[in-house]
């Protein structure tokens, strides 16, 4: 039992933004081993079709598990919206998306029952967050708004340019005139662009980073489950991109808070 506990969580998402929930999981779990895939090669998912974002994810999950992991974290919101199916179905372990413990949270802060949802297309589009959160609260009001080039901005590090201030005041313009008092961050790059979004959004509007939620759900199900690795050691950090290493570090490290040391290209279906 001890050496499944020891063995690591495997984390994957379309790209480089599930660093930000690596993060949160190295913050809240400092002892346990992580093996990160993201899919450089095809990044974005979210301007893909559901049926290419489902074949994406078992060859992504099929990864992980050919990397002896305990669990899986889907870091992806697209993936969570329209192929968490597809990751329960191959990985027979437990499984965990970022959208459900976002939507969770977000039910648990709001106060006048509004929440506002920013995230890709393909996460808005799918209504996962909406369905999720009526499924928790069906009296709760969802208003949602994508903001496509907020991926962009927050790879480039263009947190605190002014650009990014006017883009985040031009997508927040329309949630604000709903009266929402609760925002969730529904997709995993956006955590890089807090600062602009906090203030784009006001003081009374409350930010949920689906990210940390989900952190917190991993840890119930590694006690539920008995699979909390018991050793005091620092933990063994592996990251895996299906495309050129270079970028994906130079942009990774601020979104993982850390260095990361080595990253190893992988070939995933076909690439």
């Amino acid at each position: 039992m001890i050496a499944l506990r020891q063995k690591p969580i495997g984390v994957f998402d379309s790209g480089i933004g599930g660093l930000t929930v690596v993060h949160a999981l190295t913050e809240c779990f400092p002892h346990e081993n992580i093996v990160y895939f993201g899919d450089t090669a095809r990044v974005p998912y979210g301007s893909k079709s559901p049926q290419v974002v489902r074949e994406y994810a078992a060859q992504d999950i099929d990864f992980l598990l050919g990397n002896d992991v305990k669990m899986v974290v889907v870091a992806c919101n697209t993936v969570s919206a329209v192929a968490l199916d597809v990751v329960q179905k191959h990985a027979h372990m437990p499984v965990i998306g970022v959208i459900v413990p976002g939507a969770a949270a977000a039910v648990h802060s709001t106060r006048n029952k509004r929440i506002g949802i920013i995230g890709t297309r393909a996460t808005v589009n799918s209504r996962a967050y909406a369905h999720a959160i009526r499924q928790i609260d069906p009296d709760v009001q969802v208003f949602s708004q994508a903001c496509p080039l907020f991926v962009p901005l927050a790879e480039e590090g263009l947190t605190d340019h002014q650009a990014t201030a006017l883009i985040a005041k031009e997508y927040l313009f329309p949630l604000l005139l709903e009266k929402i008092d609760t925002l969730i961050l529904g997709c995993t790059h956006y955590p890089v662009l807090r600062t602009a979004i906090a203030a784009a959004a006001g003081t009374a509007i409350t930010l949920i980073d689906s990210g940390a939620a989900t952190a917190v759900e991993v840890g119930h199900l590694l006690d539920t489950t008995d699979l909390r690795n018991p050793s005091a050691q620092k933990p063994n950090l592996r990251f895996f991109v299906s495309d050129i290493p270079a970028k994906f570090t130079e942009v990774g490290e601020r979104f993982l808070g850390q260095r990361m040391g080595m990253v190893r290209r992988a070939a995933v279906g076909g690439v």
